[in-house]
Parts: C-alpha cells; sequence; structure tokens
C-alpha cells in the first residue's frame, strides 16, 4: 500500500493506492483544510484513523512507502512550505509516522510524474498545435499559488524538473497590466511577481484593482456573496455566467496573463510536446480559458509566434494528477531501494 498526498496552501489531499499488474489502483481518500491542522504528522494520522464508511482504521504498518507533494523547494529532503506554517522533513516524517520510506518532493514535480498515468478523458486540449510531435514539455498551475516546471524528453521519457518560476517577476504587456502592475507595486510595496497575478491570490488582486482603480461597479449583491463565500468562486462563477461586467474583466485580464507566462515557459523549454495546465482553476474555468484571451496571449510571443502555434495546450482535469504522480515516485524510489521497480528508469534518474 503507498499514501500519496497532494499539500496546498489551502487543502491536504491524501490518497491511498495499491500497485497492481503494472498500474495504480486507488483506494480511499480525503481532502483535509490545511490551516485547521499544525502539522502534516497530524492531518496524516487523521486520516489513517479514519476508514472509509465506518471501516477499519489504516495501519501505517501497512503502508510500504509515502511521498508528499510540497509547494516550494526541497532541500536534502526537508521543505518550508511557501503558503502554510509548516517545516518538513521527510526523515522526521518517516519516525513520527512509522513509515519506512517517506518522499518529499515539489508539488509540481508530482504533477509532472502523474501526467503520463493519466487517461485520455482526464485532458482537454485548447489547441491542437502539432499533437504528433514529440520534446519537453511545459507545466504550468494556478491554484492558491502559481506553480511551474519543465518535463524534459530524455528520449524515453519526460523528467520533471521542479521550479520556482511563479515567483519571477510579472511582466506586465498592456497599458492596462502596466496600471495593474503600478497599482501592484503600491499595494505590496515593491516586488510583483507571476504569482500575484496568476493564481487564487492573483484574482483578488486583479478585482480589487478594476474596482478601486478603473472604478468599475461593484453591485451590493456581489460585495455580500464575495463576504460571504469563497471570493474566487464566486468571481468566477459570475464571470462565466454574465451576471458581473467587474467579474468578467478580473477573469479576462487573469486568462490573458496566465496565458502569456504559459507561453514564456514554452519559450524556455521549447515545449513541442505541449503545454500542460494544472492547478484548481483552470478546470473550473474552461469557459474563459476557451473565450480566446488566454491563446492570443500564449500565441503573442512576435517573431517566435510560429513556435507557439505548434505546441499542442492542454488542461488537466483530473484532480488527483499530483496525487497519482507522488504515487508513482513513491512506489518507484521504494523498490529502487529493495533492487526492483517497474517505474525506477522513468522515475528517478
Amino acid at each position: 500500500m503507498i499514501l500519496a498526498g497532494d499539500v496546498g496552501g489551502t487543502k491536504v489531499h491524501l490518497a491511498l493506492y495499491d500497485f497492481e499488474g503494472g498500474r495504480l489502483k486507488p483506494g480511499r481518500e480525503q481532502k483535509f483544510p490545511a490551516h485547521e491542522f499544525a502539522t502534516l504528522e497530524a492531518v496524516v494520522e487523521n486520516f489513517l484513523a479514519t476508514g472509509s464508511n465506518g471501516g477499519a482504521a489504516t495501519k501505517a504498518s501497512e503502508i510500504v512507502a509515502a511521498c508528499f507533494g510540497c509547494p516550494g523547494p526541497v532541500r536534502n529532503g526537508r521543505i518550508k512550505l511557501t503558503n502554510l506554517p509548516w517545516t518538513l522533513d521527510q526523515r522526521e516524517l518517516a519516525k513520527a509516522l512509522g513509515i519506512q520510506h517517506i518522499f518529499l518532493i515539489n508539488d509540481l514535480e508530482a504533477n509532472g510524474y502523474g501526467i503520463p498515468e493519466l487517461t485520455a478523458e482526464s485532458v482537454v486540449t485548447l489547441h491542437d498545435g502539432d499533437a504528433d510531435a514529440v520534446g519537453h514539455r511545459g507545466l504550468i498551475a494556478a491554484g492558491t499559488g502559481l506553480g511551474e516546471a519543465l518535463l524534459i524528453w530524455d528520449g524515453k521519457v519526460h523528467r520533471p524538473i521542479p521550479s520556482e518560476g511563479g515567483h519571477c517577476d510579472f511582466a506586465a504587456r498592456t497599458d492596462r497590466e502596466i496600471a495593474l502592475l503600478q497599482y501592484l507595486r503600491t499595494t505590496l510595496n515593491g516586488r510583483v511577481s507571476w504569482e500575484r497575478v496568476v493564481s487564487g491570490i492573483g484574482i483578488k488582486n486583479v478585482y480589487a484593482y478594476l474596482r478601486d482603480v478603473e472604478k468599475m461597479e461593484e453591485p451590493a449583491w456581489l460585495r455580500d456573496e464575495i463576504a460571504a463565500s469563497d471570493p474566487n468562486a464566486v468571481i468566477g462563477r459570475c464571470a462565466e455566467d454574465g451576471s458581473s461586467p467587474l467579474c468578467f474583466d478580473t477573469m479576462q485580464m487573469f486568462a490573458a496573463a496566465y496565458g502569456a507566462e504559459a507561453g514564456n515557459i514554452a519559450l524556455k523549454v521549447l515545449a513541442a510536446g505541449g503545454m500542460y495546465l494544472g492547478g484548481g482553476i483552470a478546470p473550473k474555468a474552461m469557459k474563459t480559458l476557451e473565450s480566446g484571451g488566454f491563446m492570443q496571449a500564449f500565441l503573442d510571443k512576435g517573431r517566435l509566434s510560429p513556435v507557439l502555434q505548434s505546441i499542442p495546450v492542454r488542461v488537466i482535469l483530473d484532480e488527483t494528477c499530483a496525487l497519482l504522480g507522488a504515487a508513482a515516485y513513491a512506489e518507484a524510489r521504494a523498490a529502487e531501494v529493495s533492487g526492483h521497480s517497474e517505474r525506477a528508469a522513468s522515475v528517478h534518474g
């Protein structure tokens, strides 16, 4: 049995997997509000102690290996999380939980390992490009924050390379984006990264700019809904159902910036094998992404636009992608220690 975790700034998603016939077989899974727990150990212990449908708890001794995809750079098995006040150490986790093999990897690295595990129904194509081309891939994922990774083609498999590109400097392209950048420089007291625009954090920032600087109308009913619920969910819904011009413009600016940065990654890695959009926002904003602004910004690269035209762009719909990748990684690394793994060649070079 393998334990996989997708640790986000908002939630911790855990799942159990078996490995049968060369494929991962999913067991039970559960999401936990991250801020309600003081440590990751507490989340895992809660999950293992709660069997599905009143069933028996899962013993740590039944778990061969565990892997957690986490936001931020992992160094020597340790990570200080980007959007949570946790510092994790895989050796300390193994001791505390009683699981022999525990691995920490970047969350986008986990997503990268998960892509080969996805079914065709788990991915939707935004732009066909040259679907038969083989080569490097890019991965960008807007959620609570903004994650990025490069998937390097070595001639046999794609090897995920983690990145903190979401924290690179935001590059404004239009007069409106320049005004947004100036607004954020003031509200953030200086530097503005891509994550401040292309993420859940970013959606709220763009909304505030349009409301406070461009003076777009925020009707009382919208203000009340945002105060009473998840602001991003309200903004996204009202953008796609046409009930609020403010929300519509917010999501259009968000999508254009998302497309521009996706195109930047595609150029940097020459992603002939495709650009993939992960994270929690894209599947919920398909109407916005398909409306044209995303792809227009993605392709708008001057003399290099024909290169971008040839690159497929795909959205990952399966929210368990990172879990699948973490499980695949855990199986390969644990089996590697014991001397055999069907996945070691593709997961761990």
